[in-house]
């Protein structure tokens, strides 16, 4: 494009210099210059060229007196550029003391001084100076309420632990331009850090969008800030509108269906969340999940009829799980089905369900009014809780055996899996 235009000037140049020839070639008129007694006389022609070299040497000159002010300002740019650049990878190094020296430097002038100065903020609060963070952000002036130093300052005040601060700064530039990736992962983090995550939930699309948060943390991200939303859930019709606008994805997912049943369980809804645990272990197998389907407070007979044959039902693919033999202790105990709920809890100590199964074992021999083989699985539980080795109960080798079988599993080739 430089090049074109250059060209279009040069012809333009030789057009009008043939058309001013073509005028003045017959008549090539006469310029008189008088100063004093001197009268110089000359034609039109070698007066225009005459002119233009005294005005190309004028232009000579005054460049000539130029270029030291020219060279001076070079050295500083190069010298500007030299301590933003050190500034920055000391900054990076964790080197705060000389990336405060040296952006302090680079911010004294040239067009780094913004940037600069919000470095320095940075590198002083990392050195644990927030006073002079904050003299470096004040000496921005008219820059200093600018959404690029409210991110700064919303990040210090959350790195405080002050979120209803760092939300009023970000408040404060919410309309003067649109909000930055930056601005709304900010305001993300403040809001759950004030447990308020369900008022971030709507921001977590734009967020996803605009790819501020790694790929290969977007989903664990998002599945934390939407399982704080649904146990932060104030009633039972909050907790239900949150659960319904999560997507699929989201619902399948072993935080979010465990924040979802936790909370659920303490509204009263045990048959939501015991739906809601079954449906995602029916589309993945979790352990905390198969857990906590056991934890989700009593319920009617039937709903506990129910909720044991779905555990049942999970037995055959899932025999050496802990979790799962735990849980079937658990409902069996709470349909007073001693019999089967000594087994399973016998079968969860087998597979190193540990201290919390020794402890439900513990309420069953209670429930038999057997005092001392209560007290054995009490002090069983302390013994795992603390690392300890237990002292086994005093069973036949057939009930051994049968607690420590499982089902034979293969894999998708048909190969016999080796027990964990």
């Amino acid at each position: 494009m430089k090049l074109f235009r250059s060209l279009l000037i040069c012809l333009a140049l030789a057009v009008l210099g043939a058309l001013a020839w073509q005028r003045l070639a017959n008549d090539q008129g006469q310029v008189i210059v008088s100063l004093g007694d001197t009268v110089y006389v000359t034609t039109v022609s070698k007066a225009l060229v005459l002119l233009s070299l005294a005005l190309a040497a004028l232009a000579g000159l005054l460049a000539l007196l130029r270029l030291p002010f020219r060279l001076w300002q070079r050295r500083r740019q190069r010298q500007t550029q030299a301590c933003m650049g050190g500034g920055l990878l000391a900054l990076h190094e964790g080197r705060w003391a000389r990336a405060e020296k040296l952006l302090l430097k680079a911010a004294a002038h040239g067009p780094f001084r913004a940037a600069a100065r919000l470095a320095a903020a940075q590198a002083a609060q990392a050195r644990g100076d927030g006073d002079a963070s904050a003299a470096h952000l004040a000496a921005l002036g008219e820059q200093a309420d600018a959404p690029s130093v409210a991110l700064v300052r919303a990040q210090q005040a959350l790195d405080a632990g002050r979120s209803d601060d760092a939300l009023a700064v970000l408040d404060a530039v919410a309309g003067a331009t649109p909000a930055s990736p930056r601005a709304q992962l900010l305001r993300v983090a403040a809001l759950r850090a004030s447990h308020r995550a369900g008022t971030a939930l709507p921001l977590l699309g734009a967020l996803r969008a605009a790819q501020v948060v790694p790929a290969a943390q977007w989903a664990r991200f998002e599945a934390a800030t939407s399982a704080q939303a649904l146990a932060e859930a104030a009633d039972a019709h909050v907790l239900a509108d949150l659960w319904e606008r999560l997507p699929a994805a989201l619902k399948s997912s072993p935080d979010t269906v465990a924040a979802y049943a936790g909370r659920a369980a303490d509204l009263g809804m045990e048959d939501a969340a015991a739906n809601a645990i079954a449906a995602a272990l029916q589309s993945q197998w979790d352990e905390t999940l198969a857990r906590q389907y056991g934890l989700l407070g009593p319920a009617r007979d039937i709903a506990a009829t129910t909720r044991l044959e779905t555990a049942e039902g999970w037995l055959g693919a899932h025999s050496d799980s802990p979790a799962l033999a735990l849980t079937l202790g658990r409902l069996a105990r709470q349909l007073q089905q001693w019999g089967k709920a000594e087994d399973c809890l016998h079968r969860a100590i087998a597979q190193g369900a540990g201290a919390e199964a020794w402890e439900q074992l513990g309420h069953v021999h209670v429930a038999r009014h057997d005092d001392a083989g209560a007290s054995r699985c009490y002090a069983n539980a302390l013994r795992a809780l603390r690392g300890e080795p237990v002292t086994p109960l005093e069973r036949s080798l057939r009930e051994q055996i049968f607690a420590a079988a499982v089902s034979e599993q293969r894999d998708e080739h048909g190969v016999p899996r080796l027990p964990q």
